[in-house]
């Protein structure tokens, strides 16, 4: 996955807080390390409330999810609902990892993966935005402080879908400009800890990449855990979870509130190998997400197991 200073923990789906029921004594579901009484949890602490599905209602929910946590260099235009002809770019990253820049071509370009959480991506994301749509000059929008209270990206945004573009690296910082002096060590940086990263185009949101020693496919679902995790049971007792031979259904990323499915792929599989897989299983998890017939005893114990192979990225 792209790195980023984010922590990462394990978990299951029976102990991870749902929103509004955290014990005041459990670690913050923001992820600041802190208990939740000293964080979101203090009488007026935090400047926002832990939004546990931040991003929900906006285009493409799932792959703006997926660029925020997995991929390391991806684009896409985002239209203002108040000027829909002027251009903002969404990123997964920016240089310094950058909330959000006014450039010099007149594009405004709004970044995933920043150092901040304050709480709510979707409200930092929309106060990065607005600050940057009011620069008078190019440069930098900064956020060291959570924002004041204001609107939430999908205030701000209209549309049904991102036309998504994964980039080999991080050329794009340097596609609009004439004067690239100083920027050769920043690019190099970038792209040598980018992996390898293809967006597949039969379905949604899901994201093949090689890390050298194995490749994998992370596919970020839109469907509710519980209806999910039962879903994917039937599909692994089923045997209906390879997607191509000596491939392994490993577990998933929960993020933001959706569960990203993972898979190990044998080294030389590649991206194209896997639309035509990926088709059919996105057909067979939609035939068994409408079962709604009890699961075998079988199925109950593969469930467990798959709950209990999760990874929470906060």
């Amino acid at each position: 996955m792209a790195k980023k200073s984010r922590t990462k923990s394990r978990t299951t789906a029976a102990s991870a807080p749902a929103e509004g029921a955290v014990g005041p004594r459990q670690p913050c579901p923001c992820g600041s390390g802190k208990r939740y009484k000293a964080c979101h949890g203090a009488p007026g602490g935090a400047a926002a409330p832990y939004v546990a599905r931040p991003f929900e209602g906006l285009p493409s929910e799932c792959d703006i999810v997926a660029m925020r946590e997995l991929v390391p260099a991806a684009t896409a235009p985002l239209t203002l609902k108040d000027d829909p002809e002027r251009t903002v770019v969404l990123a997964s990253l920016l240089p310094m990892a950058a909330p959000a820049m006014a450039r010099e071509s007149g594009q405004t370009w709004l970044g995933l993966q920043v150092q901040h959480a304050f709480g709510d991506p979707s409200r930092d994301l929309a106060a990065a935005l607005q600050a940057a749509l009011a620069a008078d000059e190019p440069g930098i929008v900064s956020m060291v402080e959570p924002p004041a209270e204001g609107p939430r990206l999908q205030d701000l945004v209209t549309g049904d879908k991102l036309d998504v573009t994964v980039h080999d690296g991080f050329e794009f910082w340097i596609a609009d400009l004439e004067d690239t002096t100083g920027m050769e060590a920043a690019l190099e940086q970038a792209n040598g800890a980018a992996t390898p990263t293809a967006r597949l185009t039969g379905v949604e949101a899901a994201y093949w990449t090689n890390v050298g020693t194995k490749e994998h496919l992370r596919w970020v679902m839109p469907e509710p855990e519980d209806e999910l995790l039962t879903a994917l049971a039937r599909l692994h007792v089923a045997g209906r979870d390879v997607l191509v031979p000596d491939s392994r259904f490993v577990g998933m990323f929960r993020a933001h509130g959706l569960l990203a499915p993972v898979w190990d792929l044998p080294l030389g599989t590649g991206a194209e190998a896997l639309e035509e897989p990926a088709d059919r299983f996105a057909q067979d998890l939609a035939e068994v997400l409408a079962d709604t017939s009890d699961l075998t005893s079988e199925e109950r114990s593969a469930r467990s197991g798959l709950a209990g192979r999760q990874v929470t990225i906060r």
